[in-house]
């Protein structure tokens, strides 16, 4: 099997997960308790007004009607009608899915900027001092509750030092940039608007520090583990045998064959964020998918919790497709299996 019919059995492969995915959410949307309908209109509507509603919305068709009529719309861009904002939840997530995303993918690069190069050290020492401070680093990292971090941070940086801001995503700057990507750091860079791109990246660092913690210790212990089973093996006595430098052998050689199993971690952890991101948001005031989606929640907007979550799962799926043509990168061996 080349890299071509590769590609292509772990596209295919997504197709009934999402299926399924979409199968799952949208049927637990319309059997939780609530009247979508009467909560839109209000507890004044006459039940005439209600009827007329659920009709409007599809409600009183059977299930699996409502499920074929849905899908149909998502194929073309359709994901229904917000009760909250009246607007197509498509719209709404164009709104507030970039903001998260930014989050959310800074807040990965930091983890895999710190996690990596903390795991190599700790793969390289062992059992010494280095290791046992970084195995207690990424202890106390996934034991810290993302919200109560957030907490600190804000109280000790911002308040405290002041040296960054509590909330918000960007400050006053004049002027702003146009939306082109809906991300702020990149529209900012494309229009060499400075000020707005120091602004927003002010904003960004502590809730995207926050959010990296956790996924931060996950790849820093998978790349110890993983440093320390490939750096055992023979070849790399023969390297140092041959006076190569530790380091060169370290990130050259050993973290190269190693990485697979980090990457795997990378994309679990991408897709874990863009659900937990929720909890960040709100603790720093981030106008991302978690107030439009707890809403959603509180309001029993079906159409909207089903977006969210459709979102959600379906980035789960792309990442960890990409992570899977990443993979072969790094293990040639998985472009041939079944061969």
């Amino acid at each position: 099997m080349g890299y071509r019919d590769f590609l292509i059995k772990r596209g295919l492969s997504t197709i009934p997960m999402f299926i399924g995915l979409s199968m799952l959410i949208f049927t637990l949307a319309r059997v939780i308790p609530g009247q979508p309908a009467r909560l839109a209109l209000g507890p004044r509507a006459t039940d005439e007004a209600v009827r007329q509603l659920r009709h409007q919305m599809g409600l009183d068709q059977p299930i699996w009607l409502q499920y074929i009529n849905y899908m149909t719309g998502l194929l073309h861009g359709d994901l229904g009608q917000s009760l909250i904002s009246n607007r197509n939840v498509a719209t709404d997530l164009i709104q507030y899915l970039p903001a998260t995303l930014e989050l959310t993918t800074v807040a990965m690069l930091i983890a895999i900027a710190v996690g990596v190069p903390l795991g190599v050290i700790s793969g390289q020492h062992k059992d010494a001092a280095p290791d046992n401070l970084s195995r207690l680093f990424s202890f106390f990292n996934v034991s810290l509750p993302p919200f109560w971090a957030g907490i600190l941070l804000q109280l000790i940086v911002a308040f405290g030092l002041g040296w960054l801001p509590a909330t918000g995503r960007i400050g006053d700057v004049s002027p702003m940039p146009i939306t082109v990507t809906g991300l702020l750091l990149v529209d900012s860079a494309l229009a060499w608007n400075v000020d707005a791109f120091i602004s927003a990246a002010q904003h960004l660092a502590l809730p995207a520090l926050t959010l990296s913690l956790a996924p931060m210790a996950d790849i820093a212990r998978m790349t110890r583990s993983s440093f320390i089973e490939e750096y055992d093996k023979d070849y790399v006595e023969g390297l140092q045998t041959h006076g190569i430098p530790d380091k060169l052998i370290a990130y050259k050689y050993v973290l190269r064959k190693s990485f697979a199993s980090t990457l795997t971690i990378i994309g679990l952890d991408y897709g874990f964020l863009l659900g937990s991101a929720f909890v960040v948001e709100i603790v720093f005031s981030w106008p991302g998918m978690a107030s439009y989606g707890v809403e959603a929640i509180l309001q029993k907007d079906m159409n909207a919790m089903v977006g969210v979550t459709l979102v959600v799962g379906g980035s789960f799926l792309l990442v960890n497709f990409l992570v899977d043509v990443l993979y072969g990168f790094f293990d040639p061996r998985v472009w041939h299996e079944g061969e």
